[in-house]
C-alpha cells in the first residue's frame, strides 16, 4: 500500500501524513493526540514556551496518546541587531498609529528587549526524547545532530529552497520538509531573505528530489487525498498538512479563525511582515495590504509582534477583521472537515481510492 514506505516505518506511525505544528499558541494537545490516534504524526510547536512549559506539554500528550508526536522549535527564534535603536521604533509607531487610533488605543511602549531561549529548549527536548524533533528557520549544529541520534529522536529540517535542502542534508538531519511558498504561518527561510525564497511545492520537491537522498516531506498547499497522491508522485516520502488541520475543532485557532478559514475570505492571502517582523502568509487584511513597501519600517521579530499585539486584541474585541492576520494557506477554500479524526479518515480513504484507480485504470 502507499503508506508502508520508510517514513511511516521510521516514524511507527501507520501513514506518512504529518500535521503541522503551529506556533503562537495555535496548537493543542487535543489535536496532536488525535491525529497520532489516528494514525498520523501530530506535531506540537513549542517556540514560545519556556522549558517547564514544555515539559507539561509532553505529559500531557503523552497522557492522551501512546503514539509518536513531533515536537518543533525555531532554532533562530529573533532577528535582532546591534541597530534596533529608539529611531526605529519611532518609525515603527509613524506607520501603525493610524489603526491604533482607529481602534481607540494607545500606542504600546517599546517592546523589552528579548533574549534567545531556543538552547534552554533544546536541552529540555534532549531530555524529554520526543519520537522526532522538528525544526524551523536553521539547521542544527553536529554535536546536537549526534546527540539526538544517540537518544533515539528523529530530527527533520524546514528548507524553502535547494539550498536549504543540501544544507540541510549535510549536517546530518534524517528528513527535510519542502516548505513551498502557498503555505500559511512563516517561511522559514535561513539562507536567503524569505522574499527570494518563494519556490511552489511540487517544484521544490522535485529539485530536491534530484540531489537529496533523505526522506522528504511535502507542505504546502496539500488539503485532500489527491494532494497526498500527488506529492507521492513527484517522490516525496511522506506530507505535512498545515491549514486543514487548523480549521478542525481541536486546533487551539480563535473560533472566529476557524470561520475565515471556511468563508470567502481565504480565498485571497498575502505574504506580510506587518504583524511579526518575519514574513508570513495569512488571509489578506488592510494592514497587510496598506504596508506593503513600508518593511523598513517595521520592528525586528518578535518585537513587531509584541508591538502588534494590543492592536490584534483590540481589532479582535471590536471585530474589526480585517485588521487581525488570521493565518491561511491558499488552499483554505476548498477545506471541508471541521473534526481531526474525520480529516485524516478522509484523507487515507482519497489517497487509497486514488492509487486504487490508477491499478484498475
Amino acid at each position: 500500500m502507499w503508506y508502508e514506505n520508510k517514513v511511516s516505518q521510521l516514524l511507527g506511525i501507520q501513514y506518512p501524513i504529518l500535521q503541522g505544528p503551529f506556533g503562537g499558541n495555535l496548537s493543542s494537545v487535543e489535536l496532536v493526540a488525535a491525529v497520532s490516534n489516528a494514525g498520523g504524526l501530530g506535531g506540537y510547536g513549542a517556540y514560545t514556551l519556556n522549558p517547564n512549559e514544555i515539559v507539561a506539554v509532553h505529559q500531557q500528550i503523552s497522557a492522551a496518546t501512546n503514539k509518536p508526536y513531533n515536537l518543533n522549535l525555531w532554532v533562530s527564534d529573533n532577528d535582532l541587531a546591534e541597530t534596533d535603536t529608539d529611531q526605529q521604533f519611532e518609525k515603527t509607531s509613524a506607520l501603525f498609529k493610524p489603526y491604533f487610533d482607529e481602534l481607540n488605543i494607545p500606542l504600546p511602549p517599546k517592546p523589552a528587549p528579548f533574549s534567545s531561549r531556543f538552547e534552554n529548549q533544546l536541552q529540555v527536548v534532549l531530555d524529554l526524547k520526543p519520537k522526532v524533533f522538528s525544526f524551523m528557520f536553521g539547521a542544527l549544529p553536529a554535536d546536537v545532530l549526534e546527540e539526538c541520534k544517540k537518544r533515539g529522536i528523529i530530527t527533520v529540517g524546514a528548507a524553502t529552497t535547494l539550498d536549504e535542502a543540501i544544507f540541510l542534508a549535510d549536517t546530518g538531519v534524517d528528513m527535510i520538509i519542502a516548505s513551498g511558498f502557498e503555505a500559511g504561518g512563516h517561511r522559514p527561510s535561513f539562507l536567503d531573505r524569505s522574499e527570494n525564497s518563494i519556490t511552489g511545492t511540487f517544484v521544490l520537491l522535485q529539485l530536491i528530489k534530484e540531489k537529496v537522498k533523505i526522506p522528504v516531506i511535502a507542505a504546502g498547499g496539500i488539503a485532500t487525498g489527491k494532494g497526498i497522491a500527488a506529492a507521492l508522485t513527484l517522490g516525496a516520502d511522506a506530507a505535512q498538512i498545515g491549514t486543514a488541520f487548523l480549521a478542525c475543532n481541536e486546533s487551539n485557532a480563535l473560533p472566529i479563525h476557524k470561520e475565515m478559514l471556511f468563508s470567502d475570505a481565504a480565498r485571497y492571502t498575502k505574504l506580510s511582515r506587518a504583524f511579526t517582523g518575519r514574513l508570513g502568509r495569512g488571509i489578506t487584511t488592510r494592514i497587510a495590504s496598506e504596508q506593503t513597501g513600508n518593511e523598513a519600517g517595521f520592528l525586528p521579530f518578535p518585537l513587531q509582534t509584541t508591538f502588534i499585539s494590543p492592536l490584534r486584541k483590540a481589532a479582535i474585541e471590536q471585530q474589526k477583521w480585517d485588521m487581525v492576520m488570521f493565518w491561511s494557506g491558499q488552499i483554505a477554500p476548498i477545506l471541508k472537515h471541521r473534526e481531526a479524526k474525520i480529516l485524516m479518515e478522509a484523507l487515507v480513504t482519497e489517497t487509497t481510492a486514488y492509487f486504487e484507480n490508477l491499478k484498475t485504470g
